[in-house]
């Protein structure tokens, strides 16, 4: 899969990086391509394109850094697509170099080790429009209790992650 690792700086937080989020939902729906998205049971949310398909890395990693580099020339408001320090502050690194052979994130459902322990969450793209429409960073944020009970109530929302078979188009 190729995955975008939303972290913002602050003072721009989950609501920005909401924005961001339905901005790649939609530019991936136009190359034809699903997404599913989490939080990161911290401060930011990760955008998932599943693939299950033969490819790696030396494929994704330069198609996530074209498309990071898209939105930082169509968002610079409020997007940044390089890490260095002095240029994240109120914007959204969009952190394509997770597309690499020894990078990771956050696993779906892991638990956070803070005072508040905070589960990064599958959620519903109405979920992510709903905190950027409200403005609301808590409709992103959950407890291990409030994901027990999400998961019997709506299932695995990011089974998709592991279903959609797709393959990335030539750019």
């Amino acid at each position: 899969m190729m995955v975008f690792d939303l972290d913002p700086g602050a003072p721009a937080g989950l609501v920005e990086c909401c924005e961001v989020a339905l901005v790649l939902r939609g530019l991936f729906e136009q190359l034809g391509l699903r997404s599913v998205a989490k939080t990161s049971g911290s401060k930011g949310l990760q955008v998932y394109v599943p693939l299950n398909a033969p490819t790696d890395y030396r494929t994704t990693k330069p198609f996530s850094k074209r498309v990071a580099e898209l939105l930082e020339q169509r968002m610079s408001r409020i997007v940044v697509s390089r890490m260095t320090k002095r240029l994240r502050p109120g914007k959204v690194l969009v952190d394509w170099s997770q597309n690499d052979e020894h990078k990771t994130t956050v696993n779906v459902y892991s638990l956070r080790a803070r005072e508040r322990p905070t589960v990064s969450t599958p959620v519903s793209w109405a979920e992510v429009a709903a905190c950027h429409d409200r403005g609301d960073e808590t409709l992103m944020t959950f407890a291990y209790d409030e994901v027990l009970a999400r998961a019997d109530e709506q299932g695995d929302l990011f089974a998709l992650a592991l279903s959609a078979t797709q393959q990335l188009p030539n750019i």
